[in-house]
């Protein structure tokens, strides 16, 4: 089965970036569909954004501060994150369609603090 690897997450303070990656054992080039969910303290996983075929969308409570991208040479899924906020303090999770199934990262802890 392919494997999903995050990284990149950690501690930082309101207003700062943090850029996130997603590895998968399989090469991109074969995925049906990748994107990013997270999980707030409390609350269930929420879906953050989803880069398809047709094109890619984000949710409202990340739009405009938050970009996904691809790199095929390097082989990882990327989440550009800007202007964050406290609110933004969840893990993390890659998760992409292969084959017939979505599969799921590890996660990747990411806090927001003073």
């Amino acid at each position: 089965q392919v494997q999903l690897v995050e990284s990149g997450g950690g501690l930082v303070q309101p207003g700062e970036s943090l850029k996130l990656s997603c590895t998968p054992s399989a090469s991109i080039s074969s995925a049906i569909n990748m994107g990013w969910y997270r999980q707030r303290p409390g609350r269930e996983r929420e879906w953050i954004t989803t880069i398809m075929k047709s094109g890619t969308t984000y949710a409202s409570a990340v739009k405009g501060r938050f970009s996904v991208s691809v790199d095929t040479a390097e082989n990882k899924m990327y989440l550009q994150m800007n202007s964050l906020k406290p609110e933004d303090t969840a893990v993390y999770y890659c998760n992409a369609y292969f084959d017939t199934k979505w599969l799921w990262g590890q996660g990747t802890q990411v806090t927001v603090s003073s």
